[in-house]
């Protein structure tokens, strides 16, 4: 019988995801042109994990750390972009490129120092993912509004997958110094493929969340907000005048970034105020005006519901239906079903945003 090492298993799932996110077309890619060359790196790693590990072929064994040493900057920068208000890379993060060259001339030159580059590496971009998610979801203002959650989730899931991966390289290497290597091979097989499992999940949400494809999660638990300023309550009622003179959350790629370009304000101005005035994301802000603009429709229309999603500015009927029962209590069907036919009876049952 053909062993099939699970390496093998999760490579071909984060191919088949691979090629779902690149189905999406070229504007997708566009927006998640590093989320898609870090799968394409993990489909390729965890093969060549596979081959190593499950079949003992050592030729592989010099392209392992050097693929490796990609994957810390390229998670760094992948999330950077979503959360820099100018997110496109530049020449300035020629840096980044640092790692990969130095395991690259060391494998070339002298091979022992390796490991502890790669630890240092990974635990060094885990770090840096932990205080690049210090501001909550809020701060990957680039992120579409109605996937910052997941995609803020796959940014902490990534962090401490990168931290993992330094702690198992640890823990090998102290293997190999204290009892020969025994338990080596299968803790580098085992580990390395579910940390890569792992980060190809992250690579895979956030990339999909930007494409506007992702499964259903549950709405965060908002912490209560501090004592709003004035200063706050007159970026608020600015905000609001946008909203809804402009209708600014039918932008089904609407981010933070770009809300806070047409305030003339800082992205953390504009979430703190509305943090504090409203006690609520700002995703779950401009999601609350875009399900009242859906209950409106819905009471005053027969249009369906699929073209309702995409009215009302959501980019996938998941984020729509789980939004609405937030809002209303209610799936849009029975809404409707419920719902006086005049828009102006119903805001007992959609509350105004």
């Amino acid at each position: 019988m053909l062993l099939v090492p699970l390496p093998f298993l999760v490579s071909l799932l984060l191919f088949v995801f691979l090629v779902r996110l690149l189905l999406e077309g070229r504007e997708a890619f566009g927006r998640n042109r590093l989320f898609v060359v870090l799968i394409g790196l993990y489909v390729v790693q965890t093969a060549l994990v596979g081959i190593r590990w499950g079949y003992g072929v050592t030729t592989v064994l010099p392209a392992l750390p050097f693929l490796a040493s990609f994957i810390p900057p390229l998670s760094f920068l992948a999330f950077r972009e979503l959360a820099a208000e100018e997110g496109a890379l530049s020449a300035r993060d020629w840096p980044h490129l640092l790692p990969p060259v130095a395991v690259a001339a060391m494998l070339v030159a002298f091979r022992d120092p390796v490991d502890l580059v790669l630890i240092a590496e990974f635990a060094g971009y885990g770090l840096a993912l932990i205080w690049l998610a210090r501001l909550g979801p809020d701060g990957l203002v680039a992120s579409r509004l109605d996937g910052t959650l997941r995609s803020y989730r796959s940014l902490q899931l990534t962090a401490l997958a990168l931290i993992g991966s330094a702690a198992t390289d640890t823990a090998v290497s102290l293997d190999l110094l204290l009892a020969g290597g025994r338990h080596a091979p299968a803790v580098v097989s085992a580990a390395t493929t579910f940390i890569l499992l792992l980060l190809g999940i992250a690579a895979v949400t956030a990339g999909a969340e930007e494409a506007g494809d992702a499964p259903e999660a549950e709405p965060e638990a908002q912490a209560a907000p501090p004592l709003a300023t004035s200063a706050d309550a007159e970026v608020a009622a600015a905000l609001d005048r946008l909203m809804g003179a402009q209708r600014l959350f039918a932008d089904a790629g609407l981010n933070l970034g770009r809300i806070a370009r047409r305030l003339g304000l800082p992205a953390r101005a504009v979430s703190n105020a509305v943090n504090r005035v409203h006690g609520m994301s700002v995703s779950q802000y401009v999601n609350n005006f875009r399900v009242a603009e859906a209950c409106r429709l819905l009471s005053t229309t027969d249009m369906p519901v699929t073209r309702i999603v995409f009215e009302a500015g959501f980019m996938t009927k998941s984020n729509f239906n789980r939004e609405f029962l937030r809002v209303t209590g209610m799936n849009p069907t029975a809404w409707r079903a419920a719902a006086p036919s005049s828009a102006d009876a119903a805001p007992h049952l959609c509350p105004s945003p």
